[in-house]
């Protein structure tokens, strides 16, 4: 017994550690690994070195700074193609940023936040970073509201708390307003977010649902607002997004009744 939780603990360490470059900084001192992960400045240091022979971190031969290794990469890759959503979803999200020329991204719900596991660029939205693996705030977002389309309004104030996060004054911080988006948003099939998150930026997003019909995933399309422009572009966008995601839910199993598209502003 002694010797199991003497490996669950390293075990948790050599979690902590990975878990240190996920802050913010991909690049690290031994210290400040040492720092975010709660650990002495000599244990970080051995689990960094034992991690570093596993290639789960890599070390700058030049600056010494620690970083995520190449072992991540591959880990991340067979997990993400493991995924059904995802595998179904691929081809059909790449097409549409193609076609459209923005952003189209594809999203699950963990818990209370969103999951990105597809990020495809268009070339009116590039970006210099991939956004697989990051979360984002479901009231806030277009994909989140997608989401949030299989969850009733009581079970919503649990998942989400009775406190709203603003990012700016954009952003809807009551619940009953965003029950009353939400409600619209499921009428007419789709989701919008017009710089409720980030200054500059909108999109549309679809839920996704499978075999039993249950959400499981969404479908957006953004972009700065110059390129996506609403109040030109809603309703082809809104065909496009919904069209996508109807695409991907029959690939899961999923032959509910078609929807129709009635924008509103």
């Amino acid at each position: 017994m002694t010797s199991d939780n003497g490996s669950n603990q390293s075990i948790l360490r050599a979690v902590a550690i990975l878990d240190a470059f996920l802050l913010g900084r991909p690049e690290l001192r031994v210290t400040d690994v040492a720092r975010q992960a709660g650990l002495g400045v000599s244990t970080a240091s051995r689990l960094l070195s034992t991690l570093e022979s596993l290639g789960l971190v890599e070390r700058d031969p030049i600056s010494n700074l620690y970083r995520l290794g190449p072992k991540t990469v591959t880990l991340g890759g067979v997990a993400l193609n493991q995924s059904a959503v995802y595998r179904a979803a691929r081809q059909t999200a790449q097409n549409l940023a193609a076609e459209h020329a923005l952003g189209v991204n594809l999203a699950i719900r963990r818990d209370d936040h969103g999951f990105y596991l597809g990020n495809f660029e268009g070339r009116s939205a590039p970006r210099a970073f991939s956004l697989i693996g990051q979360s984002i705030p479901l009231h806030a977002t277009g994909l989140g509201k997608a989401l949030l389309l299989g969850v009733d309004p009581e079970q919503r104030r649990v998942l989400l708390g009775e406190s709203l996060v603003g990012f700016t004054n954009r952003t809807i911080t009551d619940h009953d307003r965003l029950d009353a988006e939400l409600a619209m948003s499921g009428a007419r099939g789709y989701s919008t977010e017009e710089e409720e998150l980030a200054l500059g930026r909108a999109c549309l997003a679809a839920p996704i649902r499978n075999a039993s019909g249950e959400i499981v995933a969404a479908l957006s399309i953004s972009g700065p607002l110059s390129a996506i422009n609403l109040a030109a572009r809603e309703a082809a966008l809104a065909t496009a997004v919904i069209e996508a995601a109807d695409a991907v839910s029959v690939a899961l199993g999923h032959h509910g009744p078609a929807r129709v598209i009635v924008t509103q502003r």
